[in-house]
């Protein structure tokens, strides 16, 4: 899924909705690793920004991401959503660990 398309699902506040990216499954020695026993993916992408926070004097504070990056996450923060079939998680602004630089 591309950036540029249209998910039904607005964040409020500083949250962040995201898409994991799955790497290819790899079978090694063919030993077939099922589903359960795979560790969470920690590469994402952003997918749609929240309305924001505000600061004590009721300023915007603004994202330091922006829809298209690739991020890390933390393994077990956020709130899994399904739209449409697809799989979302729904993150604070701060469970996002950092940025891959391309």
């Amino acid at each position: 899924m591309s950036a540029s398309t249209s998910v039904k699902v607005k964040p409020l506040g500083d949250r962040v909705l995201i898409k994991h990216i799955e790497e290819e499954e790899q079978v090694r020695g063919g030993i077939y690793i099922p589903d359960s026993a795979k560790e969470k993916p920690q590469e994402a992408e952003v997918i749609a920004l929240g309305t924001g926070s505000k600061d004590a004097e009721g300023n915007a504070i603004g994202f330091n991401v922006k829809v298209g990056d690739r991020v890390l996450t933390s393994k077990y923060g956020g709130t899994e959503v399904k739209v449409d079939g697809q799989t979302y998680l729904l993150v604070r602004e701060d469970d996002i660990l950092g940025i891959i630089e391309a």
